[in-house]
């Protein structure tokens, strides 16, 4: 098998382990773990001597639970059998190597339950929770008189549930009544070890044969009879102690890589939080440690970022980097302020810039083009987050944008199986400013009604503004005619700011801590003046292109890493399957 010969190379993650733990297993009642075992124990007892001893024992477990008459069990056709055994070993029904029962529940429940200790354990699928082998203590008790109507099991006694999590088996270490959520399971002892059942119960094959029988709607059951006929391959009572031995070291093995994997995996995060937290905590005058720390990182992006929880804090780092203006540190170096010592050239500073938005928007009040706003609080200094680079402005986002509103009420009148695109917070995406298109609604609204004031333009940002707060949409060129709601904000900025910049600063941890900050009342909500006051980082009109240029290429890189991410998930996966489906046709 290449998985298994491979496996204690392999990095396992707690994903797979149940996996191979499950291929472990089918391996193992398959009998290809034993076959050096068998090499070298020839003169085991024969198919008959252990069909023997399963009838045998069949009789003896039927005495010992006061049984006279069960019902009939299968023969066995050549064609139920699954798949080809080893030598010695037998196909039997699960009825015959032990008594299966039901349980039983005396109902109400509620007048049987006691607190008196010496009362019967009344067994719940409650109290299986932290349980990965034994049940050895239940929660509460049952008056004795419950038991006329229960089931009784004893210590060493197995028990499956057959309800909620169906199938999985447990070993009682403690005695009581189980209620009709439980199957009783009392095996040949003669001729069934123990741990051996245990393990071929808990078979990706055992369970998908109780799998394939239950049946149900929103709660399925396991079918007892179905039960009691399903197929297992037992070897001889040696050769299973022997599977135990096999299946307890690889497990072992198994759970040993886990958790290195699981210690290697903290690590790794714990480092790579702590260098993107250096990276967006460094000041600008230290600008060089950030540099480094970046500079050291980006060789070993595939080796940090290997996790898609891993990419998404580089995704919001790079954002965070991209509003402090470390991301076009290098880029200020070689495009002064105000231009060079012979006075050439040079960048405006964006304290100008918002001079010049300042006097545009008052030209438009003049003009009627838009209304006169309330004057907005200045940025007092305890406000300010970080110090911005030369150049940059703190500003509100109220003072570069040319309208900020919520959409209208009252649109289900106007819905329309064709018409303007109608908007709403199902479009919006959360970690991205790209529009959701696939579950677009259209209206008709009339021409002159309230509605059509939100009617929508080319680089309008859309802003959920009720329930999850802060997602986000921008609308792209040639959209056509649309509109908004009243859970939706529309944030239209100055046109010497229609660009990704301001949608890369809305996807932010800054803006995002802002957003979080003033929800209010049961439902999250976010008022249009908040929205007005939140702190915008403004860099010089060159400058925010350089920084969408440098964005789009470092989320291109995240993008390559994901995908890498999910086509090694899949070689993994394919890895697994195709393991298991040379198991199950072998």
């Amino acid at each position: 098998m290449q998985l298994l010969e491979h496996f204690k190379e392999l990095t396992i993650h707690p994903k797979n382990a149940q996996e191979l733990k499950g291929l472990i297993l089918q391996l193992a009642i398959q009998g290809k773990l034993t076959q050096k075992w068998r090499e070298e124990n020839p003169n085991i007892q024969s198919e008959e001597y252990l069909l023997h001893l399963i009838q045998k024992g069949k009789e003896t477990v039927l005495e010992e639970s006061g049984v006279k008459k069960e019902k009939p069990i299968d023969k066995i056709k050549e064609e139920d059998k699954k798949f080809k055994l080893p030598s010695g070993w037998v196909w039997s029904r699960f009825a015959s190597t032990a008594y299966i029962v039901r349980g039983g529940s005396p109902r109400p429940i509620k007048s049987y339950l006691t607190e008196d200790p010496n009362g019967l354990n009344w067994i719940k699928i409650g109290d299986t929770k932290g349980a990965t082998k034994y049940i050895e203590t239940c929660a509460e008790k049952i008056i004795p008189e419950g038991l006329k109507k229960s089931r009784y099991v004893k210590e060493g006694d197995f028990i499956l549930s057959n309800s909620m999590s169906f199938g999985k088996p447990f070993i009682m270490k403690t005695d009581g009544c189980i209620h009709d959520g439980w199957l009783l399971i009392r095996e040949v002892k003669e001729a069934i070890c123990k741990d051996y059942l245990y393990y071929l119960l808990l078979s990706p094959y055992t369970y998908g044969s109780f799998k394939d029988s239950a049946a149900g709607g929103v709660v399925q059951n396991l079918n007892i009879e179905k039960v009691r006929q399903t197929l297992l391959p037992i070897p001889p009572l040696e050769e299973q102690r022997a599977i135990v031995s096999i299946v307890n070291q690889l497990f072992t093995e198994v759970n040993q890589l886990e958790t290195q994997t699981k210690q290697h995996v903290k690590l790794k995060e714990d480092f790579v939080t702590s260098a993107l937290k250096r990276l967006t905590e460094n000041s600008v005058q230290t600008h060089g440690h950030a540099s480094q720390s970046w500079g050291f990182l980006k060789p070993h992006f595939k080796t940090f970022f290997n996790t898609k929880d891993a990419v998404k804090k580089l995704r919001e780092t790079i954002l965070q980097l991209a509003v402090q203006g470390k991301l076009t540190h290098h880029w200020r170096l070689s495009h002064p302020l105000g231009g060079d010592a012979e006075g050439r050239g040079g960048i405006e500073p964006a304290s100008v810039l918002l001079e010049k938005i300042k006097a545009e928007k008052e030209m438009l009040i003049k003009e009627k083009k838009i209304k006169k706003e309330k004057s907005l609080p200045a940025i007092e200094a305890d406000e300010i987050p970080y110090e911005l680079p030369d150049g940059w402005v703190w500003c509100r986002l109220g003072q570069v944008s040319k309208f900020i509103s919520s959409g209208s009420r009252d649109w289900a009148k106007y819905y329309s199986p064709k018409g303007a695109k109608f908007v709403t917070m199902g479009n919006l995406s959360r970690n991205s400013f790209k529009m959701r298109l696939d579950k677009m609604r259209y209206v008709m609204p009339p021409k002159s009604g309230e509605g059509t004031r939100t009617k929508l333009q080319q680089w309008d940002y859309l802003m959920s503004i009720t329930g999850d707060v802060g997602n986000l949409g921008l609308i792209p060129k040639d959209f056509g005619e649309a509109y908004i709601n009243q859970h939706t904000a529309v944030v239209r900025m100055m046109k010497e700011l229609r660009n990704h910049y301001v949608g890369y600063y809305f996807l932010s941890p800054l803006a995002k801590e802002q957003f979080n900050e003033p929800q209010r009342g049961i439902k999250n909500s976010f008022r249009l003046s908040d929205i007005q006051y939140l702190l915008f980082p403004l860099p010089p009109l060159e400058e925010q292109e350089a920084i969408v240029a440098k964005v789009n290429s470092l989320m291109a890189l995240c993008d390559q890493l994901e995908q890498e991410i999910e086509q090694n998930t899949k070689q993994v996966e394919d890895l697994m399957q195709s393991c298991l489906k040379e198991v199950f046709e072998n």
